[in-house]
């Protein structure tokens, strides 16, 4: 393949990838923003082999297979609640595939057109050291932040004396690192700025409590987009450039959207230092009581109502009970009930996770809210629905200054006439603090299964 079929090809990549993030944008044309960066995925990989530098193919082909194969069989067997940690650890691969690849280039720069060793052009050793210092702090970063969503590290924020000053002078020590990395050219060097940025992002994931982790999630991909940017330019790869740069802006906006709606800084999540300053348990229970019931006790007060608005959470992608509840739904609906979802920002375990539930169960796109645009709907509504879901609706976010979650922007479903609580127990929420929605006199607390309760109640309105 000549170089300009290569360019062309590539060009026609990027523009896909770029329709598949406008197609990913919405709800109603996500399918085809899949396509777009399927055909644009396979067209680069197709123009990749089919260049005059690659001269085997035995091991390209044994990687494809394994992990086209490894992929295939999570992609079938993964839960929606699981979907937050492999993305996550998707994350890591993609930081740890970057210091991989700069450490390649490191090694036989000639085979890359950047010098011989010893002798890289500086421009190659900064792309390089930058890709590998925002490389191997994804990985290291995603692999704690997988610990954290599957519960093989405490969600609660990790604090020490000194955090900030130790980050900081890490900081400007993998800043001192690659500057002498492009002056000596060390080996040395090179894996002395890995193992910083390795420590580095460690460090920079744990203070995070898990209300956050959403964020967290949407900042990895930004910085893995990144990783892939700067080695792009290191193997003045137009279309791994590009890719990069979309991924990475496009995480980045996320993240700076989510921590609008979060009230969170911006660039205190660049830096990792949110998240553990105001870390301390919610307020007790104590000797308060909560008013509890059934389904049909829920079922009678939903058929009386003019109004629902429910609020799925976490609980409600545990249970998988998006078709229940769509179920109930409908008869409500046929039955003359006003019927809206609610949507957090940070509901769930990711960006956007409670919409692909509801999705998938068919849900109408046009009966979905985002909280700016129907919390002021909460008093005037006759029932919120509030179904596995607890620190986006925890009034303490609003009023206590200790809580982790304080300054969050939350749904106001507590100024709706009724609230139906749907969940397990009384048990705190991710972020690790109570919720005293529980205790509210408008509130009735519906203990167990979401999906089976949602069931239940389908059978009583029936």
């Amino acid at each position: 393949m000549t170089d300009n079929l290569a360019a062309l090809c590539y060009l026609a990549a990027s523009v896909c990838f770029i329709l598949a993030l406008r197609g990913l944008s919405s709800p109603v044309t996500a399918r085809r923003g899949n396509a777009f960066g399927i055909t644009g995925m396979t067209l680069a990989i197709a123009t990749t082999l089919a260049s005059p530098g690659v001269l085997a193919f035995e091991f390209i082909l044994a990687g494809l297979a394994i992990g086209g194969s490894i992929g295939t069989v999570l992609a079938r067997k993964i839960k929606m609640t699981a979907l937050p940690q492999l993305i996550a650890a998707f994350h890591s691969l993609v930081g740890l595939a970057a210091v991989f690849v700069a450490a390649a280039a490191f090694y036989t720069p000639e085979a890359y057109g950047i010098g011989s060793p010893g002798a890289i052009r500086a421009a190659s050793l900064v792309e390089m050291g930058l890709g590998t210092a925002i490389g191997a702090v994804t990985f290291t970063g995603s692999i704690v932040a997988f610990g954290k969503l599957q519960g093989l590290v405490t969600s609660n924020p990790l604090v020490f004396p000194g955090q900030h000053a130790i980050n900081a002078t890490l900081g400007a020590l993998l800043v001192a690192a690659i500057i002498y990395l492009c002056l000596n050219q060390s080996p040395g060097v090179f894996w002395f700025v890995v193992a910083i940025s390795l420590v580095l992002g460690v460090l920079m994931i744990v203070p995070i409590g898990g209300a956050d982790m959403p964020v967290v999630i949407s900042m990895l991909n930004s910085y893995s987009g990144w990783a892939a940017c700067g080695i792009g330019f290191t193997l003045t790869n137009n279309l791994l450039i590009v890719t990069g740069a979309l991924v990475g802006s496009s995480g980045a906006i996320l993240s700076y959207v989510m921590c609008k709606g979060m009230n969170r800084s911006f660039v205190s999540v660049i830096l990792g230092g949110f998240g553990g300053e105001t870390a301390g348990p919610g307020q007790a229970a104590g000797d308060r009581t909560v008013k509890t019931g059934g389904a049909d006790d829920a079922a009678f007060i939903m058929r009386n109502a003019g109004s629902i608005i429910v609020i799925p959470g976490y609980g409600f992608a545990v249970a998988q009970a998006q078709h229940a509840l769509r179920e109930m739904c409908a008869i409500l609906k046929a039955q003359g009930v006003k019927v809206r979802y609610a949507i957090h920002p940070v509901a769930g375990r990711m960006p956007g996770h409670m919409n692909v539930l509801l999705a998938e169960a068919k849900v109408a796109y046009d009966e979905v809210f985002e909280l700016e645009d129907i919390n002021r709907e909460f008093a005037q509504t006759d029932v919120a629905f509030v179904i596995g879901a607890n620190d986006v609706v925890n009034p303490a976010a609003k009023t206590d200054s200790a809580s982790p979650i304080f300054g969050m922007p939350v749904l106001d479903a507590e100024d709706a006439r009724t609230v139906l609580f749907c969940k397990r127990s009384l048990a705190s929420g991710y972020a690790g603090v109570d919720n005293p929605l529980f205790y509210r006199d408008n509130t009735m607390m519906l203990f167990g299964d979401a999906k089976k309760m949602c069931e239940n109640i389908v059978k009583a309105l029936g």
